[in-house]
């Protein structure tokens, strides 16, 4: 299956979109337009890692994101649950969201607690979806009073679900994301497969800015720090569970076992077999 989508689109910008795609490993998502996201999954399983969280999300739930940086990743036990992931998305911009509303989101300050968040879909929201399906199959039917007029109900209904105190304090908090501290990022993250590369990316760094403030923190270069960490970890779980040992490589953020053997004799200076046989007797 390739990637397929169906878009509405306001003044060149998309507002509207079903995505169909092939199960994926691990993709980022970069928001660099003041872009907050509303997802229906329809079809399929994924996960959201985002510097504090890691969301795992099926069909029948939804994703509401702020604007800022984060990975859709699977885990194996979600690419077996379908053959694909089909969404249906509300990408809600700040531009378009003020013209609406006819206000300055900066005029508002409210926080909300997250930066992306599960949303059970209730029947409202099940209506709702359905009604845009309707628009993005039929894209003769829009026009732009229409494409803002069904802009303008999403955020008043999905506002009345998030406890805020209006709908225009909600939509401030959506393009005001929370601080997740340097440090606490890393330890949310320590046991996932992210390269550097993708970790600093969660951190919203350069690779270069990333790995001073990385040796300024932990005193280390990020990829000893990394391994080492994960790597006593696994020799916990070796002598602490009976897990086979491919699922705690995995688990720790390993990729492949020959990586995993390999690392831990070198650090261990045996097989991860014979350090669970040795220790136990």
């Amino acid at each position: 299956m390739r990637f397929r989508q169906k878009a509405i689109r306001y003044k060149g910008i998309v507002v509207f979109e079903k995505i169909t795609m092939p199960y994926f490993k691990r993709i980022p998502k970069l928001y660099q337009n003041n872009e907050a996201c509303f997802m229906f999954i329809d079809e399929g399983a994924f996960s959201v890692r985002t510097p504090s969280h890691f969301l795992p999300l099926s069909k029948g739930s939804a994703l509401l994101a702020k604007c800022f940086d984060y990975f859709f990743e699977t885990t194996n036990k979600q690419r077996k649950s379908s053959e694909y992931v089909e969404l249906v998305g509300i990408l809600l911009h700040k531009e378009i969201i003020e013209e609406i509303f006819q206000f300055d989101i900066s005029d508002f300050n409210h926080q909300v607690d997250f930066n992306a968040k599960r949303i059970e879909v209730d029947q409202l929201l099940e209506n709702f979806k359905k009604s845009i399906l309707i628009l993005i199959d039929n894209p003769e039917l829009t026009d732009d009073v229409m494409i803002l007029t069904k802009l303008k109900e999403f955020v008043l209904l999905i506002s009345k679900t998030q406890n805020a105190p209006s709908h225009l304090h909600f939509l401030s908090a959506l393009f005001n994301k929370n601080a997740t501290e340097f440090k606490s990022t890393i330890k949310n993250n320590l046991y996932s497969s992210l390269s550097i590369e993708e970790l600093a990316m969660l951190c919203g760094m350069s690779i270069s800015t990333f790995k001073r403030n990385f040796k300024e923190t932990f005193n280390e270069n990020p990829a000893e720090y990394l391994l080492r960490l994960k790597l006593i970890r696994c020799s916990k779980l070796l002598l602490s569970s009976d897990q086979r040992i491919s699922d705690i490589a995995y688990d720790c953020g390993f990729e492949s076992l020959s990586t995993f053997n390999r690392s831990f004799k070198a650090l261990f200076n045996d097989s991860p077999s014979n350090y669970r046989k040795n220790q136990i007797d």
